[in-house]
């Protein structure tokens, strides 16, 4: 009876490090318990080996998985494909939306945020060198022919507005163009493009916007309109790349 005892023990053993060379390390196997006092007396042999009717079925559709169906090579890692340049312009990665600005992500962000800037600098300075150039020809016909006409519930006078307008252009501009102080330079730019929409559609109508053509080939509205979509992705995100407002917050950061 012990050499009986001694074989079944031994040929458990052996059906154990099947399992385990095979590669299943089945932690539902961690549930049959499995004790030494069967081996000293016949009759509590099964009744000391309890094994889990889970453990077993689960077993079994794993071990099916294996000789039915062909181990996933991605798993053991034989057989992965490298990424190539087609794969990463055609594959899957073709809808993966980047939701970081870190790193390489940031340069267009710079890049937009620079020449809006720069451009906002070159607006805000119409009819002289610097803002609000009382008297030119320029800020003159925008107090007469914009402010007056389609701003004229605004309080105090037009060329006060005017100003403002050249002022919040200006030097909204550069801290943008800086990435300082983005957020509110953002915002208040992202207001003289509202009030130039406005002025465009009160001015001249939609233009049969989305689909009618026009002789200039674009809406008037067109360009105040990208400009204010431009100003609130910044107001959003702030800065978004390299920038002044990143520098102060890193250190502010390391302080605290």
């Amino acid at each position: 009876m012990r050499k009986v005892n001694i074989l079944i023990l031994l040929i458990s053993t052996v059906a154990l490090l099947c399992v385990n060379v095979a590669g299943f390390g089945l932690p539902e196997l961690a549930s049959m318990q499995v004790s030494t006092s069967a081996c000293a007396s016949p009759r509590s042999k099964l009744a000391s080996m309890k094994v889990s009717t889970s453990a077993c079925t689960s077993a079994r559709s794993k071990y099916g998985k294996l000789y039915l169906a062909p181990m996933d090579t991605e798993e053991i890692g034989v057989g992965k494909k490298k990424e190539t340049t087609l794969d990463r312009i055609f594959g899957p990665k073709l809808f993966k939306t980047v939701t970081s600005t870190a790193g390489i992500h940031s340069v267009p962000l710079f890049i937009l945020r620079v020449t809006t800037g720069v451009l906002m600098i070159h607006h805000g300075s119409e009819g002289g060198v610097g803002p609000g150039n009382f008297g030119t020809d320029a800020f003159n016909g925008f107090t007469d022919f914009i402010v007056q006409p389609y701003f004229g519930f605004l309080p105090g006078p037009a060329t006060l507005w005017s100003a403002v307008h050249d002022y919040v252009e200006f030097f909204g501009g550069g801290l943008f163009a800086l990435g300082l102080l983005t957020r509110p330079a953002a915002l208040s730019l992202l207001s003289t493009m509202i009030g130039a929409v406005y002025f465009h559609l009160s001015s001249t109508g939609p233009q049969g916007a989305p689909f009618g053509h026009v002789p200039n080939y674009s809406y008037d509205f067109e360009e105040p309109l990208l400009y204010a979509c431009i100003f609130l992705l910044y107001w959003f995100n702030g800065a978004g790349g390299p920038g002044v407002d990143n520098i102060v917050y890193d250190k502010i950061k390391k302080e605290d």
